[in-house]
């Protein structure tokens, strides 16, 4: 209508500052191209913007690289295109495939990549850690929405009861919900959760060397020292 007039106040200045951190986000990430939005924006909203927000994707001593491939993935998955990446899992087995990169996702304090597997016909995860190389084809893909798991079935896993000694808290803060920790008179923690037992598992509770002792199950103590055992067997003096 030649007499409407959009109303100027339409964004909330909350709002205009939170238009203002999703583009800063997504600078941290080494994306250079939302520069200029970010000057005019900021221009246009008449806010400062400062520069409060840090994204790094990558570990340490890793920047340039895991950076790098995070844009790379990125960039496969808004423009729609197939990848061959070199990829291993948990067994150490090495696998070169095609996939369709669909989504990214952040889950557990770790990067995975949600595709289309060609070679396996089928829906895959894969973690970033773990794609040792990946190269983007010129191939094009009708994305297929990927299943996202029914709450009503999610899986469930053997209970697992540690018992950390206080020297180590930070590190049970750091990993495990306040509702799994029980707090002990002398310091040191019980923790009550559900995961699955897998070579992850055992690789996981080492990395605590001593300062955890398996309550339940029984079953897990035994595998544990006999990893411990042949830990021992390879490094003694």
């Amino acid at each position: 209508m030649q007499d409407f007039i959009l109303d100027k106040a339409i964004l909330s200045e909350n709002e205009k500052q939170e238009i203002l951190t999703t583009l800063q986000s997504i600078l941290a990430t080494g994306y250079t191209g939302g520069k200029d939005m970010l000057t005019k924006l900021s221009a246009l909203f008449k806010i400062n913007t400062r520069n409060w927000l840090e994204v790094d994707f990558s570990r340490w001593g890793k920047r340039a690289y895991d950076n790098a491939k995070f844009e790379l993935l990125k960039a496969a998955v808004i423009q729609c295109k197939e990848i061959k990446i070199v990829y291993e899992n948990t067994s150490s087995e090495r696998s070169t495939r095609i996939i369709q990169p669909l989504k990214i996702s952040y889950k557990s304090k770790e990067w995975y990549l949600k595709a289309f597997c060609m070679e396996r016909q089928d829906f895959r995860i894969f973690k970033l850690n773990r794609i040792i190389e990946l190269e983007m084809s010129e191939n094009t893909f009708v994305p297929k929405p990927y299943p996202e798991p029914d709450n009503d079935l999610q899986q469930t896993y053997p209970q697992i009861v540690l018992l950390f000694s206080r020297e180590i808290a930070y590190r049970v803060y750091d990993e495990f919900d306040e509702t799994e920790i029980e707090h002990q008179k002398n310091g040191d923690l019980i923790v009550r959760a559900e995961i699955p037992v897998d070579t992850w598992l055992t690789g996981y509770l080492l990395s605590f060397g001593t300062q955890v002792e398996i309550i339940e199950p029984g079953y897990l103590k035994g595998i544990l020292a006999a990893q411990a055992q042949e830990i021992y067997k390879k490094n003694k003096p």
